[in-house]
């Protein structure tokens, strides 16, 4: 199946422009949410908005948007205000100001990634433009308006292509400098049993395939279930039999009960390990 694009935009670098569209680049499983019912009759709620002030019930042509500037003081702004206040509208322009190589940006910038295909009549310029970015082993760093936003924007070769990675700027992200970590010694035999661990668990590729979200399973199996119904019970899991205090005895225990490299097979050992045993009781 052919995918559809979520938009369209222009890749600017020097004086080239490169016509793209973009697509998303993943499905994100979307949260398994529940409804608030009427425990009487089993209809569904509805969210109301009442006056903070004189709990009186606030219908939506009532309403307006504000900033809090200071506790407890809005500002007050119309649709049309909000409208003025957009980055530029439907220009689409992704423009790239520097190119540096892709070791240079660290992970935890980055926030999502979408693919970009060429559009009509850029084919020629996103070929040239993937190339060049392989070729010298560097990624594109510029900005891109949209959606009322200015967004930190990564363009990178990937399989021929393009995909281009929206970052966080630096103001939105926190330092580890302000985690409390106490200073504390690591003795070198633990640090060369870790390592042995490691080693121990390495493997020489990406398989995210091996994974499987088998808590989301379970939970959609129980509902069909409960769809059926059947009534659904949880057996407690059962807890460890024995728990080694010892840092060192328990990278000994590891090295002992592991199996190292190819011959590992997390998904299954996740599965086996994380998946509750269920109780089916009642029927129709």
């Amino acid at each position: 199946m052919s995918a559809h694009s979520i938009g369209s935009a222009t890749v600017s670098f020097g004086l080239v422009s490169v016509p793209v569209k973009l697509f998303s680049a993943g499905e994100s499983a979307a949260t398994i949410s529940f409804n608030w019912l009427h425990r009487k009759d089993g209809a569904r709620l509805k969210q109301q908005y009442v006056c903070a002030k004189d709990g009186e019930k606030v219908e939506k042509d009532d309403m307006i948007k504000g900033y809090e500037f200071t506790k407890g003081q809005y500002v007050k702004f119309t649709t049309e205000e909000l409208k003025t206040l957009e980055e530029p509208r439907g220009t689409g322009a992704i423009e790239i100001t520097e190119f540096l190589p892709a070791d240079q940006v660290d992970r935890i910038y980055m926030d999502k990634t979408y693919f970009l295909g060429p559009d009509k009549g850029g084919e020629r310029a996103y070929k040239l433009l993937s190339e060049a970015l392989k070729k010298t082993g560097r990624v594109a760093l510029g900005q891109w308006a949209a959606r009322g936003k200015q967004y930190l924007i990564l363009v990178r070769p990937l399989d021929g292509g393009l995909a281009l990675e929206q970052l966080k700027y630096p103001e939105e992200l926190r330092s580890i400098a302000d985690v409390p970590i106490p200073k504390t010694e690591v003795k070198k035999g633990e640090l060369d049993m870790a390592i042995k661990v490691i080693d121990q668990g390495t493997s020489e590729e990406f398989r995210p395939e091996a994974y499987k979200d088998n808590v989301r399973r379970r939970i959609l199996d129980q509902i069909q279930q409960k769809v059926e119904g059947h009534e659904i019970t949880e057996e407690p899991t059962e807890a460890p039999k024995t728990q080694i205090i010892d840092l060192m005895e328990a990278l000994k225990a590891s090295l002992k009960g592991g199996r190292g490299g190819a011959e590992r097979k997390p998904a299954k050992r996740v599965e086996a390990k994380g998946a509750p045993k269920r109780k089916v009781a009642g029927g129709r």
